[in-house]
């Protein structure tokens, strides 16, 4: 003969055991549907239509050249490069457009074709009372052919981890005068650190 008590216990446990099931289904399924969101990013961040990788600076090939709120050109125009050469970094890829940053971090959508591999640095724009030299070679010691201010715009041939290799123009009222040698690679932005090419 069953007692009381334990009529009452296996009724509880018979509510109580379907209300963990749902528990249980329910995170399995959040799991599950977080699982299914992370793959699709895994997989951009690791298969994407250029097959180069994530992030990585490029400069803007044109001017002027719209950027765009989305990737395509039935997307509003959200503001304007009016000057080409200028450094942005790539953080996304969807088809043939880019997904640029720019120095002050504003994000948006760039044609493949309006970009260029050709890098460009700006110096020290973090700092505008930053006076970074310009070296004869890549060391500290060598001499100094040039100083260069904040935000000045310089092309970036090779960096070797330490130094880059750049070349700076500056049109003045004697013309225009063009300076190579070598920056440090963190006075750039334009280059990651410790980055290596040529």
């Amino acid at each position: 003969m069953n007692s009381p008590l334990l009529e009452i216990t296996k009724k509880s446990r018979q509510f109580f055991m379907p209300s963990i099931q749902r528990s249980l289904l329910v995170v399995g399924l959040l799991v599950l549907a977080i699982f299914a969101m992370l793959v699709p990013a895994f997989a951009q961040a690791n298969n994407n239509p250029s097959g180069f990788s994530l992030p990585r600076f490029v400069s803007v090939r044109s001017e002027p050249t719209n950027v765009r709120v989305g990737p395509g050109t039935q997307y509003d125009v959200a503001w304007v490069f009016v000057k080409s050469e200028l450094p942005v970094e790539i953080i996304q890829e969807y088809d043939t457009w880019r997904k640029i940053r720019d120095l002050d971090g504003t994000e948006g959508w760039v044609h493949k074709s309006l970009l260029t591999g050709h890098r460009m640095a700006y110096v020290a724009p973090w700092n505008a009372d930053a006076k970074i030299p310009l070296r004869a070679r890549g060391q500290s010691e060598a001499r100094i052919r040039a100083w260069l201010t904040s935000n000045y715009l310089v092309s970036v041939e090779e960096c070797d981890g330490q130094y880059c290799a750049v070349s700076a123009t500056n049109t003045g009222n004697d013309g225009r005068s063009t300076y190579t040698g070598y920056v440090e690679q963190s006075a750039l932005w334009g280059v990651y650190p410790n980055e290596s090419f040529n």
